[in-house]
């Protein structure tokens, strides 16, 4: 794994998004490994591992996540800018050896992926939409925005991870050190001892003053032509059961998975799970 960074550009100036590299950096088929709403590129590194025999695999930490910069202008976070972040990360790594690209998207991330696969003269040959589909529920939203935006700072990292295991259990059943993996990748410590999180309270301002309500993204789903696997937690809020099977006979008419016992989001940690994905983007 190698680190690297990316300058992009925003309304208010310029800014930095890392990303981490796995694989050889010659090999044409690169898997782009997009992260949810509050959390980072760490999260894929599981998937990471595995996919890197066959793909060279770049998992970014989006504007005011992980290590990247946080934006000056609050109200620039959006899939508009993420979208446009990725399309300079994709400008890069084409310039340093010609590619195809593939797409592995967990909630956020697989809306930024909709949306660029939609798009005409899409440089996106496979999709991996991870718990997010046409439609987001309002319900889901209300869910998010009740911990978004939070700045809790706590006298030791194990009190962090109890609140991670409490607010994330939707992710399923996940070991120990697996917890302490997500945990550690989505936390910083202050110079006064305590913990917090490593993202930007201020990713949660463009959900002020918003009337919570469905978020149809069929716009985009219809538009999408290539191949498209769909992941689904069978307990998920967001990705609701009908939305997900509609998505089998209408746009790309996805490929639908489920993981029983998994909410929002299947976390691509266990062999399972990560063995779904490679098949697919390995299929010919």
């Amino acid at each position: 794994m190698q680190a690297h960074k990316v300058q992009c550009l925003s309304p208010a100036g310029f800014h930095d998004m890392r990303y981490v590299e796995w694989g050889s950096r010659d090999n044409p088929r690169v898997v782009i490994c997009v992260h949810g709403l509050s959390r980072n590129g760490r999260d894929f590194d599981a998937l990471a591992q595995t996919l890197q025999r066959d793909f060279r695999v770049v998992c970014p930490d989006i504007a005011g996540r992980g290590k990247s910069d946080w934006l000056t202008d609050k109200a620039d976070y959006g899939t508009a800018q993420y979208a446009a972040d990725i399309t300079t990360l994709i400008a890069r790594l084409d310039a340093t050896h010609p590619c195809e690209i593939f797409w592995v998207g967990t909630s956020m991330g697989g809306i930024v992926g909709m949306m660029l696969a939609a798009l005409p003269n899409t440089p996106i040959r496979r999709l991996v939409l991870n718990d997010v589909g046409g439609v987001v529920p309002k319900a889901a939203i209300g869910r998010i925005v009740m911990y978004l935006g939070k700045d809790p700072r706590f006298n030791t990292f194990k009190e962090l991870e109890e609140l991670v295991r409490f607010i994330s259990a939707p992710f399923g059943p996940l070991t120990d050190a697996q917890w302490e993996h997500l945990t550690r990748h989505n936390s910083k410590q202050y110079p006064d001892g305590t913990w917090g999180f490593n993202y930007d309270p201020g990713i949660a301002e463009p959900f002020k003053n918003v009337a919570l309500a469905d978020v149809p993204l069929w716009q985009y789903y219809d538009a999408i032509i290539c191949p498209t696997l769909l992941l689904r937690g069978m307990d998920s809020d967001l990705l609701l059961k009908d939305t997900a099977l509609d998505m089998t006979q209408r746009g790309p008419r996805a490929r639908l998975v489920q993981f029983a016992g998994v909410g929002h989001a299947p976390m691509l940690m266990s062999e399972d799970q990560i063995q779904v994905v490679r098949d697919f983007l390995l299929a010919q």
